[in-house]
């Protein structure tokens, strides 16, 4: 039961994060059950999906997942997510759990230097009547309490990011907001909250086709574990979105850089 218990600790942890940040918390969460709990990479990967999954759905039906998420836009993207996780589990079954750990170190490494490249960076137009765009969108600015809008530039790199974020999820158990968030805020001109909870909604059934492989394999066999990481993620995000309104984004890019390139050194060269 004491391990039940720290991994609900862990769940919280992660969850605040995850919502924070639009990454589903998996990212911080496999780190924590692997080498703090030690639990096998692949079992850390199971559960870190299922909280995932539970975490879209979250922000999918919160009042704060409503006010910030693109439903659009996650619509457009949620179409070659979910058929690059399909493609994943096929890629699965031919690598072996230390190159996942290198891939997963490697792309979190990737993500905290485009962020710190880009950390002043505002994707707003200050005028909120232009001409945003089939995908675009307005809303209001809590950095600067002006209301705004943005459009959506460059789609066809956040579908193809969008994509690797689905194979990603499958072969090292994140979300996928590890590249959907970063991709969506500095190359195609979403604003950073907007970016994380659209990436947050899509999560959910980017993972589902992960879960199922790895249960498959037999590596999801902690349901007390995964219960117990599941509620603590829950009870996380909801504390995430409400810190996420009194932080400022640059504070949120710095944040997320610092973790990503933590988590990267730890995969690439200690374990």
């Amino acid at each position: 039961m004491l391990t039940v218990l720290l991994v609900m600790l862990a769940g919280v942890g992660a969850g605040s994060l995850g919502a924070m940040l639009g990454l589903g918390g998996g990212i911080f969460l496999v780190p924590i059950l692997n080498i703090g709990l030690n639990i096998p990479i692949d079992k850390a990967m199971a559960i870190s999906l299922v909280t995932v999954i539970a975490t879209s759905n979250f922000v999918s039906l919160s009042s704060a997942g409503r006010k910030w998420a693109n439903a659009r836009l996650a619509m457009v993207l949620q179409v070659p997510a979910a058929i690059g996780a399909l493609a994943g589990l096929e890629i699965l079954a031919l690598i072996e759990p230390r190159m996942r750990e290198q891939i997963f170190g490697g792309t979190a490494l990737l993500v905290a230097a485009v962020m710190i490249a880009r950390l002043d960076h505002r994707n707003v137009m200050l005028r909120a009547a232009g001409d945003v765009g089939a995908l675009g969108g307005r809303i209001e600015d809590p950095d600067t309490g002006q209301n705004v809008a943005y459009r959506v530039t460059r789609l066809p790199f956040g579908l193809s990011v969008a994509c690797c974020a689905g194979i990603i999820s499958s072969l090292v158990g994140v979300g996928g907001g590890i590249l959907v968030v970063p991709a969506l805020n500095s190359r195609c001109g979403v604003p950073m909250r907007v970016a994380a909870a659209t990436s947050a909604v899509i999560l959910g059934i980017t993972a589902l086709p992960g879960v199922v492989g790895y249960y498959v394999a037999g590596h999801l066999t902690m349901p007390l574990l995964a219960a117990g990481a599941v509620l603590g993620v829950l009870a996380g995000s909801r504390a995430g979105f409400w810190i996420t309104t009194r932080v400022k984004v640059r504070a949120l890019k710095i944040l997320m850089a610092g973790i990503l390139a933590g988590v990267a050194v730890e995969y690439l060269y200690f374990k």
